[in-house]
């Protein structure tokens, strides 16, 4: 396994539409997983991660909202989630947003607050979820990018929605 460098904006590359994955047997897409896997987690903070973020258009994201502070109540785990797509969503929420490709920005966006879906897993075969709150937001988040999407085309406005990301020293006590 290996970790990529993550692209950041402005690269263009963020803003191509990806293409669906169809080899799930090759073993250059199960490493490709795994590694994406072990870039997400890598990352500070990171919750998710789409394959364009690391030059990658294929259909392919993961999610894992149990490696936050306080991981929502029933949330999925690591959901590794190829070729998703959103059967129904209900609700709206607006909520602050980061990505791994906009590391000096945060943002409120509005999303769905329920969210079905269906995908494949790694190996081809059918998923379905059913998401609510945060793992919603993620979901769409990382969605998003498979179709050259960022958070900051849904911002409502980026002078009252887009801040700069706070920069948090650790303390030289202890």
């Amino acid at each position: 396994m290996a970790i990529r460098d993550i692209l950041t904006y402005p690269d263009e590359r963020l803003r191509q539409p990806c293409k669906p994955v169809t080899d799930f047997a090759d073993p250059g897409f199960q490493t490709f997983v795994d590694d994406l896997v072990e870039t997400m987690a890598s990352g500070p903070g990171a919750v998710g991660i789409a394959a364009p973020q690391v030059g990658k258009m294929v259909q392919l994201l993961i999610m894992d909202c149990s490696v936050t502070r306080r991981p929502p109540k029933g949330h999925h785990g690591q959901v590794i989630c190829v070729n998703p797509e959103i059967l129904s969503w209900d609700g709206m929420e607006t909520g602050r947003e980061g990505c791994l490709s906009l590391p000096d920005y945060t943002g409120n966006v509005m999303r769905a607050l329920d969210l079905s879906i269906q995908f494949q897993d790694r190996h081809g075969e059918e998923r379905a979820l059913s998401l609510t709150g945060f793992e919603a937001r993620v979901m769409q988040h990382e969605m998003d990018h498979l179709e050259g999407r960022l958070f900051i085309d849904r911002l409502v406005s980026r002078k009252a929605d887009l801040f700069k990301r706070k920069v948090y020293q650790k303390s030289r006590r202890g």
